[in-house]
């Protein structure tokens, strides 16, 4: 039996996925969750076979979440199940040591061959998808720059951005300014769409 954690902030979504596998004979759902920071709890605390996640969720992303499985070392490998096939998700989806990614639209039997392959030690991209990463241009964004503009999107001034990220306000504008010369971005809401657009946030 292949045990499976489910990582979806849209509940409908979510429980259609769960009801899905659950038909399969071989696929247990054994935990849930609504958000990275959850799905990472329950990946430490469940170990989980497969982490079977969205990319974008409340408080981390799935790749936030994958790399952090990566970093600790654990066991689960990570299937990102989105709506966004952009080629910076991609990339950093591969850096973070995902190996499934598949689009939402996909068959659920193509979804329940992923998790096996992937759970069997292979890897699952779907060549149209594998071309597209491999065309990406590389995100030339840090850690802490992406931090600062997904805060900028939400049109927080750098004061509260500092203050959440426990961050000096100059230290921010900083981040910012950063971000947008390196995107050749106007201003930090253009460097936040640019950002986004070629999913590097």
């Amino acid at each position: 039996m292949i045990r499976i954690v489910l990582a979806e902030d849209q509940a409908m979504v979510l429980g259609a996925i769960a009801t899905l596998l659950d038909m399969e004979p071989d696929l247990a759902i054994i935990g849930r969750a609504a958000d990275g920071t959850t799905a990472l709890d329950l990946v430490r605390t469940l170990t989980p076979d497969i982490l079977l996640t969205d990319i974008e969720m409340p408080q981390r992303t799935g790749l936030d979440v994958a790399l952090a499985i990566a970093e600790e070392r654990l066991t689960t490998r990570t299937v990102i199940v989105t709506t966004f096939a952009r080629p910076g998700y991609l990339a950093r989806a591969r850096a973070a040591g995902v190996r499934g990614y598949l689009l939402k639209d996909s068959p659920v039997e193509q979804l329940a061959a992923a998790i096996r392959i992937v759970a069997a030690g292979g890897t699952f991209i779907p060549a149209e998808l594998a071309a597209t990463a491999w065309e990406a241009n590389a995100d030339p964004l840090t850690a802490r720059e992406r931090d600062a503009l997904r805060l900028a999107e939400e049109g927080l001034p750098n004061k509260e951005i500092a203050r959440r990220l426990d961050l000096s306000p100059g230290t921010v504008r900083n981040y910012l300014s950063d971000a947008a010369g390196k995107l050749g971005a106007a201003n930090r809401i253009e460097a936040g769409r640019i950002a986004r657009t070629n999913g590097w946030l």
